[in-house]
């Protein structure tokens, strides 16, 4: 069976049914999960903060994520992401200071700028994101994720266009020492609680 589209263009874990439950991408309701690694518990508001939707919709969220066994009630309107929650998310025992990913991210938002500035590159940077827990107030943080989307220079572009060109010209913008996982950008990601690197 075919997974519904979202509203926000991307399949969707949660199949829109009567109103009931909102239509949030798996990997937007993932990246959630990964950004909890490395706290005890958390609240419907956290998650509402992080994707930026209403209360409401976690609230609805939450329970699919439960019958999943994702997540899994720690307490009066609290959370906890279970193992498995933690696995299916790819999540990482938070290792980085904020500072240092912090500085990962202004350095790639030069290389982007030195990027779209070069006449020369194959690509152009349209849109670039960040996001992850460094966005938290936490002393230890995740590699930080970067969303972006290239767009072909010069006239026949789309001829030479492959997804293999796109993710080796990607992988070169990744940072040193995994403090950045640069992929592909994806709508929902914009939508998100995010850093905008243009």
């Amino acid at each position: 069976m075919a997974k519904k589209r979202s509203s926000r263009g991307q399949p969707s874990l949660f199949p829109e049914k009567k109103a009931e439950v909102p239509a949030i991408p798996a990997e937007e309701a993932l990246s959630f999960l990964r950004e909890t690694r490395g706290v005890t518990t958390w609240t419907v508001r956290d998650m509402a903060d992080a994707l930026k939707i209403g209360v409401a919709d976690a609230k609805r969220v939450i329970p699919i994520l439960e019958l999943q066994g994702y997540v899994k009630p720690a307490g009066a309107n609290e959370w906890m992401t279970t193992l498995s929650g933690e696995d299916v998310s790819g999540s990482k025992p938070p290792r980085f200071t904020r500072e240092r990913v912090a500085q990962a991210l202004d350095d790639l938002r030069g290389r982007i700028a030195d990027i779209n500035r070069d006449s020369k590159s194959p690509y152009k940077i349209t849109e670039a994101v960040a996001f992850g827990d460094f966005l938290s107030d936490r002393p230890r943080v995740q590699s930080a994720e970067a969303g972006i989307r290239l767009e072909r220079r010069g006239t026949g572009a789309d001829d030479a266009w492959s997804g293999v060109q796109q993710r080796d010209f990607l992988r070169q913008l990744h940072a040193r020492g995994g403090v950045i996982q640069v992929r592909p950008y994806e709508p929902w990601m914009r939508e998100r609680r995010h850093r905008n690197l243009l």
